[in-house]
This record gives structure tokens, sequence and C-alpha cells, in this order.
């Protein structure tokens, strides 16, 4: 008797298909090892979706398209050396000035800025970077500055080695393809440096002035000084004048300076650009100087002794500095070039 009770009293094992209802007789142990990986696994995936929805797409968004304003000629000249074109959103107002910019026919391809480019008209082309110097006008650069957009400004460019900086600077921001623009530009511009170096070795220096209308002349810490440094000349301004920056010039002593040639710019150089029928280059250039004084005073300016510059070179701030020194060179030492192809 006692045997047949207690058989009554054990229930019968599951079977396979009675699964889901053991788990609710309390038989979990059947099912939740089989499927808790999975169910886990399902969860995971749904919040990760709408993770991934929500989040996603910022996250693993491509970077934005670098669109850059150049606000000066310098800058033109830099970014157009090592940006893709596609990077160029706009150049400064004389990009495509040939009295200002080496790149005058490249520049072309691309929209320029007014004359008086504001931050609006700046802000128009939808920069992500915005070039520019030590002297563009301070508030013109606070307010790019507040309308959040990032801006490099470049301060040092008296020398090559500025140069090279800058181009580096600028193509950091740009991306590695730039970055190695720039290292191959840099590459060969100290390879034309070195040859004109050699040429010029043991080259007597040629004394020179570079005189100007404006009531200045250049002395040391110039472009004109890098450019003399360049060509073996002696920049006398600074030497005898004592000059530093853009200067007045001391007219009464300057008058007894050994002057050999004077530097001075000419249009009738650029590419392109066709002298008037009959025109002197020289005499051109001269013309300016020879009703002004102490210019007019000078054996130098009244003898014709001239070395010609395009009018860009004479004040260039980028790399196109080097075919600078080469005319430079050429036209004080035409010596040194006699055989050269």
């Amino acid at each position: 008797m006692s045997c047949k009770t207690n058989s009554a009293r054990r229930a019968p094992p599951p079977r396979r298909d009675d699964l889901p209802a053991a788990r609710s007789a309390g038989s979990g142990a059947y099912l939740y090892p089989k499927y808790k990986y999975a169910c886990a696994l399902l969860v995971f995936l749904l919040f990760g979706l709408s993770a991934l929805q929500s989040f996603g797409p910022r996250a693993f968004a491509a970077p934005p398209q670098m669109r850059v304003v150049s606000q000066t000629v310098g800058n033109d000249e830099l970014l157009l050396a090592v940006a893709s074109p596609s990077q160029i959103a706009a150049l400064s107002h004389l990009a495509t000035e040939s009295d200002f910019s080496a790149v005058a026919a490249q520049a072309a391809a691309f929209p320029k800025l007014d004359k008086n480019a504001t931050a609006e008209s700046i802000l128009s082309f939808s920069p992500t970077l915005v070039l520019f110097t030590d002297y563009s006008r301070t508030e013109l650069v606070e307010q790019i500055h507040r309308a959040g957009v990032r801006s490099v400004i470049i301060k040092n460019y008296r020398t090559l080695d500025d140069t090279y900086g800058n181009l580096r600077l600028i193509a950091a921001e740009l991306g590695p393809e730039a970055a190695g623009r720039a290292e191959r530009l840099i590459a060969g511009c100290e390879a034309r440096v070195a040859a004109l170096r050699a040429k010029m070795a043991g080259a007597k220096p040629v004394r020179v002035i570079a005189p100007s209308t404006y009531g200045v002349i250049p002395g040391r810490d110039t472009t004109f000084q890098d450019l003399c440094d360049h060509a073996a000349a002696e920049n006398l301004a600074a030497t005898l004048g004592g000059l530093r920056g853009h200067a007045p010039p001391p007219s009464e002593k300057m008058i007894a300076w050994p002057v050999d040639k004077v530097v001075l710019i000419s249009g009738a150089l650029q590419s392109g650009v066709r002298p008037l029928d009959g025109e002197d280059p020289v005499q051109a250039a001269l013309a300016p100087f020879l009703k002004l004084p102490p210019y007019q005073f000078m054996p130098a300016v009244r003898e014709r002794r001239v070395a010609l510059l395009e009018p860009w070179q004479i004040s260039c701030v980028s790399h196109h500095r080097v075919a600078a020194y080469e005319r430079l060179a050429r036209e004080l030492h035409p010596e040194r070039f006699a055989h050269a192809e």
C-alpha cells in the first residue's frame, strides 16, 4: 500500500515538448542554460542598432571637406603649392595681379575675395580654415575667430627658412598629401639654392640699394636683405645706413654711398607682358627716380646702372623667392652665368 502511495506522488519527468510548461512550473533548469546567451545577444544587438541610429552617423561620418580661404597674396602662393584644388575655397584679391603674385595664372582658376574683404564675405565661402598674416586687420581676425572658424596666422616670412616653416605649417593643416608636397618642394628649393651658392662662391658682393617712391627704403630684416644675402649683394641701406625694416632714407648721406647698381622692378620682364613699342625697360624703371631726390643725384641712377626684377620678386615671401635670388644674381653677376644653358 505504501509503495503504491509513493509512486502516485512522484511526477513523471517532463517531455522535451513540455519544456516551456515545465519552466513555468518551476523546472527552468531545463530551459535557461540553452537560451540565455541567445536572448542576451538579441538584446545587445537591438540596443546597439538603436544607439547607432541615434549617435552612429556623427561618430562614423567622414571628416568635413577642408575649405581654405587665403587672405593675403603670400599665403596664396603657399596654399597653391601644397593644397589639392578641392581644398581651396578662395584666394586673396591680389592673387591674379601679376605685379604682386608669382602665381597669377594659376590663381585665375579659383574664386577671389573682394579687395576689402569682410568677415561676412570670407564666411560666405564656408571655410574650415582661414590663412592670415600678422599684418591682417586685427578686427577681421577676431571676427573669424568668434565665428568658430579655425585660422592660422603667418608671422615669420623674412627668410627662406621662414618660408619652409610656413609651408610645413599650412601643409600640416591640410593632411599627409599636402605634407608630402611641402617636403618635395622644400627639397627642390634647397637644391636650387645650393646650386646658386656654388655658382656665387668667391664673387665680390655688388653694392646695391632698392629705391622706392614711397619715402622708405629696405634695410636689414627685410625680404630685400634676404635677396641680397643669396645673390652676392651688399645692401648699403643696412651696412652703411644702419636701417632696419623699411625706413626713411638718410637722403643727404645716401648721395655719397658707393652704389654699384640700383635694384628696380619692371613689368616688361613678366611672362606674357610685352613692353610698349620702342620702350626701354631700364629707362621705364628709372623714370620715377630721375627727378626724385636724393636718387636723381646718384651716379648709378644717372648712368643707368640698374638690376631689374619682376615686380612681385622684390617683396616675395613664399618659396618663389628662390627665382628672385636667381634673377638678381644674374643681373648683378652676368659673368657667372655666361656659359649657363
